[in-house]
């Protein structure tokens, strides 16, 4: 049911080009790891939409708006939704859909933009729990372990060799406690550590399940943690919950770990800590994305630095890929399945 067309510069992936009666949704940018969990999927456009997939990655504006110029739903994976290209896609009433690629919609796309020109935004729900968490993992062993450092040391000849810092018996906040947190939660029990909780909303259920510790301040649990883990949505609720005074009263030697978005740390508050260099840190999320050069996140000694990953593994792609395109046939056919704004 798919055809595939080459340019000069990139693959071009097409099911129903014929059927002009059926609504068009555009795939402008793509990771290419992705493009065979969205042929698996295929099936759920059928006569619902016509699908163009272009099978590279830019973020080149004007090619992305380019490729989009036609369509009335446009595929959010891997770039930003930027107000420019908003309007230039929404001016004409064109594009009245945007299926974002991923959870934290809000910091992709101008929600309230949106509501007011009566655009469609849907997003992806719990696709991804366990690889996210599972990256989180693997973050917290680099900065207990430096695996990695102790890698180019050994290819370059060196034996010098780093101290180790144990996680037995170490305390962790986290921040947010859906159902990433709770899968890293049960990841460190399993590591002989405690686990507490701040949500403004917590699961109770999941709480006594898991035999975690709710904190009612999470400054608090800063003071108590050795280690923090954020995992918090960006809802207009969420964004900047975490303050520079709660960031203030963490303590000397507590590692700090964020795969949940940036934007729900108060702006600039994260670097202005990190930069008394008195905690470490690895992060996956940033406020600007690609992280620009001059971002003073890249002068803080011993950071781990990740580029926005931690939900790309084979079974998040499954769930992603399907997920989007449920969003977009429902669009097409009356439906609302996932729509965050309808």
């Amino acid at each position: 049911m798919s055809e595939t067309s080459t340019t000069a510069t990139q693959p071009i992936i097409e099911t129903q080009p014929e059927r002009t009666d059926l609504p068009l949704a555009v795939m402008p940018v793509v990771v290419a790891s992705m493009i065979p969990y969205f042929k698996e999927h295929l099936e759920i456009l059928h006569d619902a939409v016509r699908l163009r997939m272009y099978g590279d990655f830019t973020l080149d504006e004007n090619t992305i708006v380019d490729r989009c110029q036609d369509a009335d739903a446009v595929m959010v994976i891997g770039f930003h939704v930027t107000d420019s290209i908003f309007n230039r896609l929404t001016d004409d009433a064109h594009v009245r859909c945007f299926a974002f690629g991923g959870t934290g919609v809000a910091s992709y796309i101008n929600l309230q933009a949106a509501r007011e020109r009566s655009i469609r935004v849907c997003n992806v729900v719990r696709y991804g729990d366990h690889a996210v968490a599972e990256h989180a993992f693997a973050l917290l062993m680099e900065l207990a372990r430096h695996v990695g450092d102790l890698d180019r040391q050994v290819h370059a000849g060196s034996w010098e060799g780093a101290d180790g810092y144990a996680l037995h018996g170490k305390t962790v906040g986290l921040v947010g406690f859906g159902g990433i947190g709770q899968v890293f939660a049960r990841m460190l029990q399993g590591f002989g550590m405690k686990v507490l909780v701040w949500n403004s909303h917590l699961d109770q259920d999941a709480v006594t399940r898991l035999g975690v510790t709710p904190v009612d301040d999470m400054g608090e649990m800063f003071e108590q943690s050795d280690i923090i883990s954020l995992h918090m949505p960006l809802l207009a609720a969420t964004k900047g919950i975490v303050t520079a005074e709660s960031l203030d009263r963490i303590k000397p030697g507590t590692l700090f770990i964020n795969t949940a978005r940036a934007e729900v740390i108060e702006q600039g508050a994260l670097a202005e800590r990190l930069l008394r260099g008195d905690i470490k840190a690895a992060l996956d999320v940033f406020e600007h994305e690609p992280l620009p050069e001059n971002d003073p996140l890249r002068r803080v000694p011993g950071i781990i630095l990740t580029p926005h990953v931690a939900w790309r593994n084979e079974e998040a792609y499954r769930n992603l890929t399907r997920q989007v395109f449920q969003s977009v046939a429902a669009f097409a056919t009356g439906g609302d399945f996932n729509a965050v704004v309808k």
